[in-house]
């Protein structure tokens, strides 16, 4: 039998769009006889996530008008093939509100109506994800009979076990098909990127596929909502190999012929790899070397792509074709320009801004200069010493005394946002941010700021991370950034001779004490056992617990890593800290 994976890309909601290019899809099997199982990732018909978008009226109203032009469509066409789809079905009050919310997989077959044959069970709880709150779980397994060939069905997580539910869909459906010769088991997913989670779902798939006797298909969505990336790279793999891999970050659709099986299903089930939760909250430190894991080339490769990716998709989901960038001629804002350059599309402009204080070296502005020359982008310099003098002079005659300090170095980092945003309001381009998770995690950088952006790129990378990335591109493209940017010691530039070693531990020790925090994985006590000094650890979760309320207000993040600041971390800004110290 035919298979084939539609790997789809469309943004939330866009329900014309969707419903049209699904209609096509079927003309074009009714008319070109192709036969088999179509199979298109979870919650299809509408995107993902959906959030409070799937309670919304208007929202309701639409995808039910459009579901009901759907089923009329297909009771009209001819052939011999099946569509297995994901959607939403909903059990609504008199008044039209919802009552109940599935996430359903609905079986079409030509002439006949829709049919939603199997409900998502395991609905995930963490992190990015609160499917609880909006989806009625599902109660059974599902095998489906076509053309004398038996299909087992999962949704995404139901793929997965986990200790903190009392279900597990895959070993129910075990049980379900004991005895049976199952052909296919199904997956259709929206499973966000981050890293190692390629190799993850792989190793999954495989175990379910030796287990059932049979290939594991699954069917994996593209596109970035917000924050979070899906990367598509749908697979169909046996207990050992991928017979068929889709491409990453771009809509696929690809075809596999698959026997019927021959090997009824009669083991007991085989141990199961670690679930969900534990796999996600693994922190990635050497504890030998009291650093974070080393980046491997592939997981270089894949960050860049997915950062590229998320830009990209920001932008044009959000109306924009210009990007603005300011330029420090220190690392991060480098990384970024990088990436943003090479993820440029045709009509697509960037430029980037370098604005120098009195505390700027030359050398700063000589890297900056050979970076954008190296991009082919243009620099533009826009020095905020006069502002700066200006803002000091009036303060100090309306309050009568001079701002110093710290106050000093923010209004820097202030007018440079300002600037920034001016020149975005002027040409109508976007802004991205340049703050890494190093700074985000110890409030190393200034609210309204250098914190500024419509999406930020580094956010989800430490510091020692972004060092990695910028020599991953370097042995790809070139050296395309400076080596003198990378060998310098970081510094914000703004007091005479600053190191952010003045204020911070050195980066290598930094990030794995805050991966081990933010995790979740570690206390001050379990880092200190570990090897890591007790006045740096101490030093460290000081600076992140006072830090949350700038956390609060920093803009979207594009998660890459398995625990992230932004939309899956949901901490209370105004609570308690004696817990910290009691520790």
């Amino acid at each position: 039998m035919q298979f084939h994976i539609h790997q789809t890309h469309h943004q939330v909601a866009d329900f014309k769009k969707i419903f049209s290019d699904l209609k096509q899809d079927m003309q074009n099997a009714s008319e070109d006889k192709k036969l088999g199982v179509h199979i298109y990732p979870e919650l299809y018909l509408t995107g993902y996530p959906l959030q409070d978008l799937c309670l919304q009226k208007p929202f309701i109203n639409s995808y039910q008008k459009y579901l009901e032009d759907l089923n009329q469509f297909t009771k009209k066409l001819k052939g011999d093939f099946l569509f297995l789809i994901g959607g939403l079905e909903y059990e609504l009050t008199e008044s039209g509100l919802p009552l109940k919310i599935k996430n359903v997989i609905f079986q079409v077959e030509p002439g006949k109506e829709l049919k939603a044959i199997y409900t998502k069970r395991l609905l995930p709880n963490y992190d990015i994800f609160d499917e609880q709150k909006y989806f009625t779980q599902g109660e059974e397994s599902c095998v489906i009979n076509y053309q004398d060939h038996k299909l087992a069905l999962l949704i995404c997580e139901d793929m997965w076990s986990s200790s903190f539910h009392n279900i597990d869909p895959v070993k129910d459906l075990f049980e379900t098909c004991k005895g049976e010769k199952i052909s296919a088991v199904i997956n259709l997913s929206a499973s966000p990127y981050y890293i190692d989670k390629p190799a993850k779902r792989s190793q999954r798939a495989q175990f379910i596929a030796k287990l059932f006797h049979c290939p594991f298909i699954y069917c994996n969505r593209v596109g970035s909502e917000d924050e979070i990336i899906f990367d598509g790279a749908s697979f169909i793999t046996n207990e050992k190999e991928h017979l068929l891999t889709c491409h990453a970050w771009k809509a696929d659709s690809q075809s596999l012929e698959i026997p019927q099986s021959d090997s009824p299903i009669d083991e007991e089930l085989l141990p199961s790899p670690p679930n969900t939760w534990e796999e996600l909250f693994s922190a990635r430190i050497d504890s030998d070397k009291l650093s974070l894991n080393e980046l491997s080339e592939t997981t270089c490769h894949e960050i860049i792509n997915a950062l590229a990716f998320g830009v990209q998709e920001y932008a044009q989901k959000s109306g924009f074709k210009k990007f603005t960038i300011a330029l420090s001629g220190g690392m991060d804002s480098a990384l970024v320009l990088s990436i943003v350059a090479l993820s440029l599309k045709e009509g697509q402009s960037l430029e980037a801004i370098y604005m120098p204080s009195q505390f700027s070296s030359p050398l700063s502005y000589d890297l900056s200069y050979e970076l954008c020359q190296n991009l082919k982008i243009n620099l533009r310099t826009l020095p905020i010493k006069f502002l700066h003098s200006s803002s000091k002079n009036l303060f100090e005659s309306t309050y009568d005394e001079a701002f110093e300090g710290l106050t000093d170095e923010n209004i820097q980092s202030r007018l440079r946002g300002m600037l920034l945003y001016t020149r975005s309001n002027q040409i109508g381009s976007m802004v991205v941010n340049t703050s890494n998770k190093s700074e985000l995690a110890v409030g190393y950088s200034t609210q309204y700021g250098d914190s500024v952006g419509a999406i930020s790129l580094l956010g989800d990378l430490y510091k020692s991370q972004v060092y990695q990335l910028a020599n991953y591109i370097n042995s790809k493209f070139n050296k395309l950034i400076p080596e003198g940017i990378i060998t310098r010691p970081p510094s914000a530039e703004l007091r005479e001779d600053q190191k952010d070693t003045d204020s911070l531990p050195p980066y290598e020790r930094l990030d794995s004490i805050l991966e081990g925090l933010l995790t979740y994985r570690y206390t001050k006590n379990d880092l200190i056992k570990m090897g890591f000094e007790t006045e740096e650890v101490n030093r460290v979760f000081d600076l992140y617990r006072k830090s949350e309320f700038k956390r609060y207000q920093f803009c979207p993040i594009l998660k890459i890593s398995s625990k992230s600041f932004g939309f899956g971390y949901r901490i209370p800004m105004s609570k308690a800290s004696q817990f910290y110290l009691d520790e």
